[in-house]
């Protein structure tokens, strides 16, 4: 699919009800006695509580209990079995001793009959502390940085290779912390039904996931837990896990006797559900005069807390990326007195491909060869970690298609050759990669007397249009029309499905829907006998059998050709920028995306996520950074005043391409994920073109005008 049919395919099944606030978050559901939490954090970044003083809360109007871990009900999961030691690492446990580990850090919960007597109250919980030494500079930490699990280290081939190219560089790159910034705050609310029987609607990326990491922590049977997520108001991987403020509202409506409402402040967004870590990296790497990589040598230290081993593993892109046969990567982690970093979109790779796609680009420039030209020589025709053929693969052809979009024919070598009135422009470009999954999920098909069909499964739907996608495919396979077609998702009690994230979702709930619909038809001819055409009418085969209602449930997984060949989805990015000489503005004039992810089942769908990515992609580039008074150990840009994301003004028309080339193993719709690859590769071709416009190099995002300009307040090359 081109550009010029993106507006083609089925519009959101769900826009409607979005857009006249219908549709029902779960911050929206208002169970009978209903009462609200409040989280009180820590003052201070590491130590103990010397003591709490929490009786003036509880005399405030309206107050029902205040929760610390004076008064905390014993959490099953958090005890250690008689005879074993306490492990030295794991995840954090709400309310379980007075340690302090992070600013920020929940030391209570008070609950409520209203949300604004929670909230005073929770200003009148007092704590002293004992305060020790903190560290929250992941440059003071490097030297004492240690492998996560494993050695942290890979070679192929020669170590350090590089050092004998003809020509050769070694650069560092670093990339602040970011956050992920979603729209709807995160929320739960918990309900009692019994004893040992729970209800919860939450913001999750995986109703079961979360219904399973909730049964582990309260030592309770699966299916006594029911979890609801119907929708989701963005998450970017930071709904991939059960965080402390889901266990204190459980813990709380079980005290009460209540359910309990609680809702994150956006300050408790930046501290309390994960970020993509600082990273510090460092690569070498080395080419013959014809543009052949020699070697890469890839290091990496990212920070994790000093509680949980957190290992994003940034060097692999440059071990899959190109075709070069000496490849050494080491990673390592640099543990800090911070609260945990989770997956963010793109995780791992998007950082990994800031430092390599912007490597090659300055090797570009000392090769003297075009930077498209460069990564067309390196490509690799196979797997250069497995040596597999790949399942699909049509980037070369992505390369022309992102390249004459842009007008890369318009790009000048020498930096800072061109200028559009008064402004430098610049031109670059950076390239995406992520692995195509597929894992096991199940859909129930309910196709009903009146000619309608039900979908079933408990996919949660963060935002990309997965139900528009699940009924395209239903549509398509069952041959009828989408307003015929009811999809219900986000419910935990629904067949199998994993959480949304990664970029599989497609690839996995898509197939077991298809597969479904397949078994269904197969079921409507045999019920039609000689009678079955290519076309049937359900209705009418159902009541001329006396039936109101036909179901079928299918589970699929990926098969065989897993292990025969290497499934990958790519992007390349192509980016115009203007920079202000005086100001050191960055404007972005125009970008270009390009997606090599198969077959695209939504277009309409496809075609936003792949234009959010690439916003993420400038907002890492040019804004997004955490900043930590490291006096105190505490973030003071967190509020979306001062800690800036991509608004209207900063974001051009985005032209998004797809190949559209079915992937003809990896599932029967051949598609592959998307959502990763849409933002890795955008941050490094910012870069790259700000490079072209002005031939300053930055290597530490965000791109702010002070690094563009000289103390005299001049444009430096």
């Amino acid at each position: 699919m081109t550009n010029n049919q993106s507006t083609k395919g089925l519009s959101r099944i769900d826009g409607r009800l979005k857009v006249t606030g219908a549709a029902r978050y779960s911050a929206e559901f208002a169970p009978a006695g209903m009462v609200y939490g409040v989280l009180v954090g820590s003052t201070i970044t590491k130590g103990t509580i010397k003591s709490i003083d929490s009786k003036a809360a509880e005399r405030a109007p309206g107050v029902l209990s205040v929760i610390t871990h004076q008064n905390c009900p014993r959490i099953a999961g958090y005890q250690v079995e008689p005879g074993k030691k306490e492990p030295e690492k794991g995840t954090y446990k709400l309310f379980y001793n007075n340690k302090i580990l992070f600013n920020g850090q929940p030391i209570a919960i008070v609950i409520a009959d209203t949300f604004e007597r929670a909230l005073y109250a929770a200003s009148l919980v007092k704590a002293q502390y004992n305060a020790a030494e903190h560290n929250t500079r992941l440059i003071d930490q490097k030297h004492e940085a240690f492998a996560p699990e494993g050695d942290g280290t890979s070679k192929r081939g020669e170590a350090d290779a590089w050092k004998t190219a003809p020509f050769k560089l070694e650069q560092e790159y670093i990339i602040p912390s970011e956050v992920h910034s979603p729209m709807e705050l995160h929320a739960i609310i918990a309900k009692w039904d019994a004893a040992d029987r729970l209800t919860v609607w939450t913001k999750t990326q995986g109703v079961q996931d979360t219904r399973d990491g909730i049964a582990s922590i309260f030592k309770l049977p699966r299916e006594n837990i029911q979890v609801n997520s119907k929708f989701v108001g963005g998450a970017f991987g930071s709904a991939l896990q059960v965080w402390p403020h889901e266990v204190a509202a459980i813990v709380a409506a079980k005290l009460v006797k209540r359910p309990v409402k609680l809702v994150l402040g956006r300050a408790d967004m930046f501290t309390s559900v994960g970020y993509r870590p600082h990273t510090w990296q460092k690569i070498g790497i080395g080419a013959t005069a014809d543009g052949k990589l020699v070697g890469i040598t890839h290091e990496a230290i990212g920070q994790t807390s000093a509680y949980e081993d957190f290992n994003e593993g940034p060097i692999g892109v440059s071990r899959a990326t190109y075709a070069c046969a000496n490849v050494n990567t080491l990673y390592k982690l640099s543990a800090l007195d911070i609260g945990s970093p989770t997956w963010m979109r793109g995780p791992g790779e998007a950082t990994g491909a800031f430092a390599l796609e912007s490597a090659l680009d300055e090797l570009s420039y000392q090769l003297n060869i075009d930077p498209v030209e460069l990564r067309i020589i390196n490509h690799a025709d196979t797997d250069p970690e497995s040596g597999k053929p790949f399942s699909s693969k049509y980037l070369k052809e992505a390369y022309k298609l992102g390249a004459d979009a842009i007008g890369w024919s318009d790009r000048k070598t020498k930096p800072g050759a061109t200028a559009q009135n008064g402004w430098l422009v610049g031109y670059g470009m950076g390239g995406g990669m992520f692995g195509a999954y597929r894992d096991k999920a199940a859909a129930r098909v309910v196709m009903k007397d009146d000619g309608t069909l039900l979908i079933q499964t408990a996919v949660s739907d963060i935002g990309p249009g997965t139900g528009t996608m699940i009924v395209t495919i239903a549509s398509e396979e069952m041959g009828l029309p989408a307003e015929k077609i009811k999809f219900d998702l986000g419910d935990s009690s629904l067949p199998l499905a994993p959480s949304q994230g990664g970029s599989g979702t497609t690839a996995t709930v898509g197939s077991a829907v298809y597969q479904a619909c397949t078994d269904l038809k197969e079921n409507f001819q045999k019920l039609a006998g000689n009678g079955g055409t290519d076309k049937p009418d359900y209705a009418a085969i159902l009541k001329r059998n006396n039936l109101q209602k036909l179901e079928v449930t299918s589970t699929t997984n990926g098969g065989p050709e897993r292990d025969k060949y290497a499934m990958y989805a790519w992007s390349v990015h192509f980016v115009k920028v203007l920079v202000h000489p005086a100001t050191g503005v960055v404007k972005i004039d125009k970008a270009v995306c390009v997606a090599d992810c198969g077959h695209v089942v939504s277009p309409k769908t496809a075609r936003s996520q792949l234009i959010g990515g690439a916003i993420g992609g400038i907002g890492m580039a040019l804004m997004e950074e955490v900043v930590i008074d490291h006096r105190y150990g505490r973030l003071v840009n967190n509020n979306f005043a001062d800690y800036h994301v991509p608004v209207n003004a900063d974001i051009p028309q985005i032209e998004a391409i797809f190949v559209n080339k079915p992937d003809p193993y990896i599932n029967p719709m051949g598609a592959k994920g998307m959502a990763e690859i849409a933002l890795i590769g955008m941050a490094p071709a910012v870069a790259n073109a700000v490079y072209n416009a002005t031939g300053k190099r930055v290597r530490e995002l965000p791109i702010t005008p002070d690094k563009l300009l000289g103390k005299d307040g001049a444009m430096e090359s």
